[in-house]
């Protein structure tokens, strides 16, 4: 029995994103693929999947679809408290997703979603919303977007570019459960699907987080300066484990010149 080879990203070589040439067949016995051009990652030949150390990278969605998109796995599935931190870069003017997790109970178990029409994020909990306006959500520049929830209280609260607003009721006694797909690139309709192209993301993101516990505000502004901070617990940027699906490149971050 053999195993399809996989290839990391759609991009060919000579692009700025990171291409990994065809794997060979090997034996069902080796599980996983020391990287020979990225040292710290890993392919699984099982799941198509990769387990990076993403530091000063970033996923680049470069066009509209109803698939690209990028998978993550996480650590665990059962959640009393959440917090996602995330840095976004777009310059779209209409609805998308920058952090999506369903379960096979609700299509929106922790949503992050910026609607057009509103001008607002709308930070999701077991399918209900909380709306944050008259934020100044400018386009072609990185924005920092960390959300956290409660249940126990209910209280969802979103941070943007390292400003604390109002702490919101969406939903509480209820926790989130059962094996969560978490979607970057895409706002799922239905468990790891239901993808719509008007709603799919274009630009880059980078720096993803996930905890199973509300990070303090002093935590929050050391993931807002990028200072010294414990990673995720759940999704961890410096140790991603990830597959990417369709058009979507693997990139270093740009750096300004001064």
């Amino acid at each position: 029995m053999q195993l399809e080879s996989k290839v990391l990203g759609s991009n060919p070589p000579g692009s700025n994103g990171l291409h990994v040439p065809s794997l060979p067949d090997f034996p069902v016995s080796l599980f996983s693929l020391y990287c020979p051009l990225h040292p710290k990652k890993v392919l699984s030949r099982f799941t198509g999947s990769t387990i990076a150390d993403l530091s000063e990278q970033m996923f680049t969605f470069p066009q509209r679809s109803n698939t690209a998109h990028v998978r993550l796995t996480a650590s665990r599935q059962d959640f009393s408290k959440v917090t996602v931190c995330l840095r976004s870069f777009t310059d779209l003017q209409s609805d998308h997703p920058l952090f999506s997790l369903a379960t096979p109970l609700r299509d929106n178990d922790f949503l992050i979603f910026w609607k057009e029409s509103s001008q607002a994020f709308q930070p999701h909990v077991n399918n209900n919303r909380a709306q944050y306006r008259q934020l100044d959500y400018e386009p072609n520049v990185w924005h920092t977007i960390c959300s956290t929830w409660d249940s126990t209280s209910g209280l969802i609260q979103l941070w943007f570019d390292g400003k604390p607003l109002t702490r919101k009721f969406v939903s509480s006694g209820s926790n989130i459960t059962g094996n969560p797909i978490i979607v970057l690139g895409q706002e799922q309709d239905s468990h790891g699907g239901g993808f719509q192209a008007d709603q799919s993301f274009v630009g880059s993101i980078s720096d993803v987080h996930m905890w199973d516990y509300v990070l303090s505000p002093c935590e929050i502004q050391n993931y807002v300066n990028d200072l010294n901070l414990t990673p995720g617990n759940v999704v961890n940027w410096r140790a991603l484990d990830f597959q990417i699906v369709d058009r979507v490149l693997l990139e270093n971050k740009q750096q300004t010149c001064h």
